[in-house]
């Protein structure tokens, strides 16, 4: 992604396949997750365009401080990003990531001289309960992100929860 420098979709399809590979082939877990800004429009309406490029890149770097070295993060377009965490062992090691992302953001981020509050919501699918395709993957994800939105935003929720399950989302710093 020439904005942020993290890689983009096609990058990370292509990790996913061969995470999804070596997890077959070695028993192992992976999880997906989407993000996705909350009120991303309103920052680009009030900032314009350059302030929400400024946003996007401090997130980028957030998002870098709560990962590991060994995950993916990339940006699918827009104010979307996807974490491909390959080799975890369980759900709760995937819902610690996303407590230490909503952490990471907590802090405002410097945008046009001023600093603005960020937060996302997240969406989380595992391999192999949950999908066993990168695209099946992709879309449970995504659906788990919206379900995040839909329970208020600024939390995470797993694949299959829905907005009238919310006791298994959890939201920032819980």
């Amino acid at each position: 992604d020439t904005l942020t420098g993290l890689p983009n979709r096609r990058l990370l399809i292509d990790r996913l396949e061969l995470a999804l590979g070596l997890a077959e082939r070695h028993g192992r877990n992976l999880a997906l997750m989407f993000l996705d800004l909350d009120h991303f429009k309103q920052i680009n309406d009030c900032y314009g365009h350059e302030g929400g490029d400024e946003l996007l890149k401090g997130v980028a770097r957030r998002l870098a401080t709560a990962t590991r070295d060994t995950d993916t993060i990339a940006r699918q377009g827009g104010d979307e990003f996807v974490i491909l965490l390959p080799e975890i062992d369980s759900a709760a090691d995937a819902e610690q990531v996303a407590q230490r992302i909503l952490g990471a953001l907590r802090a405002p981020l410097p945008v046009q001289g001023q600093t603005l509050a960020a937060s996302v919501s997240i969406g989380i699918a595992l391999y192999p309960g949950d999908a066993d395709s990168a695209d099946g993957l992709m879309r449970q994800a995504d659906l788990a992100m919206y379900a995040a939105k839909q329970g208020g935003r600024n939390r995470y929720c797993r694949r299959g929860m829905t907005p009238t399950a919310l006791e298994d989302c959890a939201e920032q710093g819980g």
